[in-house]
């Protein structure tokens, strides 16, 4: 009895294709309020892709924008390639989202009525295809931001605290 590489015995889970993250937005924690994640892909040109394995991307100022039917991906920085040479890519240049027609239509009605914004968080490679996750999020003002690091600094507080309890 042979096994095919990379399948599963009957009743086993499949495991989950391996997951290699290229780039983070931290900030997007702090100035936003995250309210749903979506994943999505990325069309890209094949010296971005090699770009993007080198780890070359930053996603500081990027957002997501309905235009149409289409949802496109903005101020992305996927760096160039230095062995493409002039057949390279432009660093900053929109790209398209590949979402279902159902997702677009959901999400460019929230961005568009709500007041909502769509930031990416991350950017990965899953299965060796370019994913990008977007954050269906709305901007905190700074009085939230001050009411977010005091709800943090007291949670720590409060686990000193029991820490210390523990000890005695």
């Amino acid at each position: 009895m042979s096994k095919k590489a990379g399948g599963a015995k009957r009743g086993e889970k499949r495991a989950e294709p391996d997951v290699q993250v290229v780039a983070r937005n931290r900030r997007a924690g702090f100035d936003f309020e995250i309210e749903e994640r979506i994943e999505a892909g990325l069309v890209l040109q094949g010296s971005e892709v090699k770009s993007l394995r080198a780890g070359n991307a930053n996603l500081a100022d990027a957002y997501a924008q309905p235009r149409g039917e289409e949802l496109w991906l903005v101020n992305c920085r996927i760096g160039e390639y230095d062995k493409a040479g002039p057949f390279g890519h432009a660093p900053v240049r929109d790209r398209k989202l590949l979402l279902s027609r159902a997702q677009i239509d959901k999400l460019g009605g929230k961005v568009e009525r709500a007041g909502y914004t769509l930031i990416p968080t991350q950017l990965y490679f899953r299965g060796g295809w370019a994913k990008v996750e977007l954050a269906l999020a709305r901007g905190r003002t700074h009085e939230d931001r001050r009411g977010a690091i005091a709800e943090r600094e007291s949670k720590r507080e409060m686990d000193r605290a029991m820490v210390r309890g523990r000890r005695r």
